[in-house]
């Protein structure tokens, strides 16, 4: 009877320590997952306000470019979705029409 308590005793021991393994790596992934949004959420913040700054880049301010440069750098540490890639590229698209335009004044 003992060899039986003791046999479910070390399997309820086993599932328990499997069940804070398993809590843990939930909340880790969780905790990773809500960073991860906030990233995305600030990139798109930042985004939305180059919209207000091209008109500075065509008057030759540098500002523009280097949120970019700030940008593309979060996005590649942060593996940003594709969606967030191809808006870089995107802006990075029309701040060189921009340099063009500017230098052929």
């Amino acid at each position: 009877m003992l060899a039986i308590i003791s046999k479910y005793i070390e399997e309820l021991n086993l599932a328990t320590a499997h069940e804070h393994k398993v809590a843990d790596e939930y909340a880790r992934v969780y905790a990773e997952k809500e960073a991860r949004g906030r990233v995305i959420d600030s990139l798109h913040q930042e985004v939305m306000m180059w919209m207000n700054r091209f008109a500075l880049t065509l008057n030759g301010s540098q500002e523009l470019p280097r949120l970019l440069a700030k940008a593309k750098a979060m996005a590649d540490a942060y593996s940003a979705p594709k969606e967030i890639h191809g808006l870089l590229r995107y802006y990075q698209n029309m701040i060189d029409l921009m340099a063009h335009i500017i230098k052929s004044r």
